[in-house]
């Protein structure tokens, strides 16, 4: 598996989040959705990775500074009929490493609450994430589970 920096420019990369924007939406009510759409993916302060194998995309994963010191994942994805194969958790993986080499002092993500987010949580909680409150902008609402990591 080759995990890279995208440039968002790839047909397979835009279906991708499509799917993940489409799934975000059925799952949770439109004001609780906080996924994000391939131009505001795109701005400085996020860096977006893709995984490969044998040309086939596997996942997704990117990683935004809110300051100097702490970060955000987003967009962690991994293709419905490609999932269970340790896409997702080498994504994952590489984000908490990058966000070590770059000094942060925690990482934080935003999810949703319903019962197809728990594999989510499972894998979060078992890369040493903790539930806490809100972080940044975001606000406390039925919707939102916000985990964090101390590095």
């Amino acid at each position: 598996m080759r995990i890279e920096i995208d440039d968002l420019s790839r047909a397979e990369v835009g279906a991708l989040l499509n799917e993940h924007l489409e799934s975000m939406y059925a799952l949770s009510p439109q004001e609780s959705v906080h996924a994000l759409d391939l131009d505001k993916l795109r701005q400085p302060d996020i860096t977006f990775w893709t995984a490969w194998e044998s040309g086939t995309l596997l996942g997704c994963g990117a990683l935004k500074e809110l300051d100097g010191k702490h970060g955000e994942i987003k967009s962690m994805r991994t293709p419905k009929s490609l999932r269970r194969q340790g896409a997702g958790r080498a994504i994952l993986d590489h984000l908490i490493g990058t966000a070590r080499a770059r000094g942060y002092e925690r990482l934080s993500l935003e999810t949703g609450t319903a019962a197809a987010f728990h594999p989510a949580h499972r894998l979060y909680e078992s890369a040493g994430f903790k539930s806490c409150g809100p972080y940044g902008s975001y606000v406390k609402g039925p919707n939102s589970i916000f985990m964090t990591l101390q590095l």
